[in-house]
């Protein structure tokens, strides 16, 4: 066998090997983005049990609440519910857009929103041209960050700073209403603006966010809309744009809350509106 030959062979076998070592890297189920997760779910966990296990929600709880807040908790069921330390919700197959620079993509996103302080981990899990994606977002201690990581191994973004702070914040008060022992912990504020509709306001440490919720006629949340968000644009600068989470689909679970089955998150640009997350909610559990 002539020497150019036995090189072509040695090479093809480690292309070969190398590949064989990405496919096994990219599918089997360790992750560090997951890892990292995990570890900080966990600790989000070891805070809770700050609630009794008999305490449960009562209407003079939210007394001091405006009227459309009072009717919310009441008509969704949680007056006499346990005072829940955490949400987890689920999400499977999300319709998942990155505008018109970006491939859509269908994401599986998992997400845990403290009760006591705010604090949001979100992980997401997904597929790049057949190359796992995945993304941490994380809100904790006042600080915000927005990775996405490609391969498991190379980071694609990595969004920090004092307006994802603000970002991040803006989108706890937004989920607040579906963890209503959040709202008695003091940090958010509301102002009725008439009867379907309330000016709500948080602040954490050193910064602030704010937006307006609407409920339907059966004191359903359907939408908060937020200035207090920003996009990232294709060029990497950050501009804020009114910024909408729409919930609908309720229903009555077994448990007796009245909760919604889809979230919609939506860039409201002037030319056109961006529904970018678009998601069937497999699971809410409190705990």
């Amino acid at each position: 066998m002539s020497r150019a030959k036995k090189r072509m062979i040695c090479g093809t076998g480690i292309l070969l090997a190398l590949i064989a070592g990405m496919l096994v890297w990219f599918y089997i189920p360790y992750s560090p983005i997951k890892k990292e997760f995990s570890r900080d779910v966990n600790a989000l966990l070891s805070q809770s049990d700050v609630f009794g296990a008999d305490e449960v929600f009562s209407e003079d709880d939210f007394a001091q609440f405006p009227p459309v807040i009072q009717k919310y908790v009441s008509h969704s069921g949680f007056i006499g519910q346990p005072k829940m330390d955490y949400m987890r919700m689920r999400f499977n197959h999300v319709a998942f857009s990155q505008g018109p620079t970006g491939p859509d993509l269908r994401i599986d996103y998992t997400q845990y929103n403290n009760a006591h302080e705010p604090e949001r981990l979100a992980l997401i899990e997904s597929s790049l041209y057949a190359i796992p994606f995945e993304g941490y977002d994380y809100y904790s201690r006042g600080t915000c960050a927005m990775r996405g990581v490609i391969g498991k191994a190379f980071t694609l973004f990595d969004q920090r700073g004092n307006q994802m702070d603000q970002a991040c914040l803006a989108t706890y008060l937004a989920e607040s209403l579906f963890v209503p022992a959040a709202l008695l912990m003091g940090q958010v504020s509301f102002e009725q603006i008439d009867d379907y509709r309330v000016l709500a306001s948080l602040t954490y440490g050193t910064v602030s966010a704010s937006g307006e919720f609407m409920f339907s006629e059966n004191y359903e949340m359907k939408e908060f809309v937020t200035h207090d968000r920003v996009v990232v644009r294709e060029h990497g600068t950050m501009e804020y744009v009114p910024w909408v989470a729409r919930a609908s689909g309720y229903s009555r679970r077994a448990d007796g809350l009245r909760l919604p089955t889809k979230l919609q998150a939506i860039w409201e640009y002037p030319d056109e509106p961006l529904v970018y997350f678009d998601g069937e909610i497999s699971e809410i559990i409190y705990g």
